[in-house]
Formats: structure tokens, C-alpha cells, sequence
């Protein structure tokens, strides 16, 4: 629900992608997913939602690394 939930946002224009907020909803969503196909040993889902959380946290480093650079 969190990754839907930042899709949406982002979606309807609520929330940019380049923000902390939507990243970190990817990463805790992403994460969590992959939990649960490890306890369910779904092989592809981990593999996708493991990419996903690996992706979403090299996104939350780029964004907070940018926003530490402007201040």
C-alpha cells in the first residue's frame, strides 16, 4: 500500500518523485513486500521487490544527498 500510495501522490501531482517522502515510501513498501515473499518463498517477487528496495534506497541516499549539498 505505501508503494501505491506514493504512486498515487505522485500521480495526481501531490507529491514529486525527487522528494524524501516518496522515496522513503518506496523503500518501506518495497521492503516490507519482500518480507513477505521471503516468508512465502515466491523466488520472482523476491527478486522483483528486492530490486525495488535496492533502487528505492539508492534513491533516498541521491535525494538526501542533494538536499544536504543546497543547504
Amino acid at each position: 500500500m505505501l508503494i501505491l500510495a506514493a504512486f498515487a501522490a505522485q500521480q495526481m501531482r501531490r507529491l514529486e518523485a525527487e522528494t524524501k517522502t516518496y522515496q522513503i515510501l518506496n523503500l518501506i513498501g518495497g521492503f516490507c513486500c519482500c518480507l513477505t515473499a521471503i516468508v512465502g518463498r515466491q523466488y520472482g517477487f523476491i527478486l522483483l521487490e528486492g530490486s525495488w528496495t535496492v533502487i528505492s534506497a539508492w534513491g533516498v541516499w541521491r535525494v538526501v544527498r542533494r538536499v544536504k549539498g543546497e543547504g
